[in-house]
């Protein structure tokens, strides 16, 4: 009985935990949110059907269009080494054609001012070679990815890392609540409630036909240069 009734319990809490994201993230999306953003926020760059591989769950990139004529290396440690040789800032890995993950982008630039992170889309080349790097398949998409120079974390742990370094409003961070939610809620009831959400993303607002890969204007330092994963003669 105690199994059965805590069960419930979780489930209750994963449908109320995403009805709240669905509200939030509709609002993130909006076109109404930020005038501004649509010139000057990070761009879109299309895929061409040549490049992709269909998966059972999602379609992933092989090469961007920025190193689509060039070979890789072929060595994620070197590629690591290359991001973070002169940018210690951790980097934000993010599902680049899930609209939900795409609104989570948008919010955490607004949300850091200081441009204290990083982004690089899980299908690009930087992305698949930190993925790899930190002992993931270069292939996973399951899970956002919060990577700095000495590791990475994933799932619950990485939304609250990255919660950790975001200001919303003046004199307001968040880190003291996510360090609180890291230590005070269990780990696995926090993935239980991510694995809900995360597994059904493309459900709950769709995905696009191309990834985020780059930014522009104000953007530009934000988003990780591809070129990086490209092999040096």
């Amino acid at each position: 009985p105690f199994q059965i009734i805590n069960t419930f319990h979780i489930n209750i809490q994963k449908m109320i935990f995403t009805r709240c994201l669905m509200s939030l993230t509709v609002l993130l999306v909006s076109p109404s949110r930020s005038s501004s953003f649509a010139t000057t926020a990070a761009a879109f760059v299309n895929i061409s059907k040549s490049s992709l591989v269909s998966t059972p769950k999602t379609t992933f990139l092989l090469q961007s269009s920025s190193t689509n004529q060039e070979p890789l290396c072929d060595d994620p440690k070197i590629v690591s080494q290359r991001v973070f040789e002169t940018d210690k800032r951790p980097i934000i890995l993010f599902d680049g054609v899930c609209n939900l993950c795409n609104g989570a982008v948008n919010l955490a630039l607004d949300w850091d001012p200081k441009g204290k992170l990083r982004f690089s889309a899980l299908q690009s080349n930087v992305g698949r070679a930190l993925l790899e790097v930190n002992g993931r398949k270069n292939d996973d998409i399951s899970s956002i990815v919060f990577v700095t120079s000495k590791g990475a974390y994933t799932k619950s742990d990485a939304v609250l890392k990255i919660t950790e370094e975001l200001t919303p409003l003046q004199f307001l961070p968040l880190k003291p609540l996510g360090v609180l939610g890291r230590y005070v809620v269990p780990k696995f009831l926090r993935d239980i409630i991510y694995d809900g959400v995360a597994d059904n993303r493309y459900d709950l607002l769709g995905k696009q036909d191309y990834c985020r890969f780059d930014g522009d204007g104000e953007f530009d330092d934000r988003f990780v240069d591809d070129s990086l994963a490209v092999k040096k003669v």
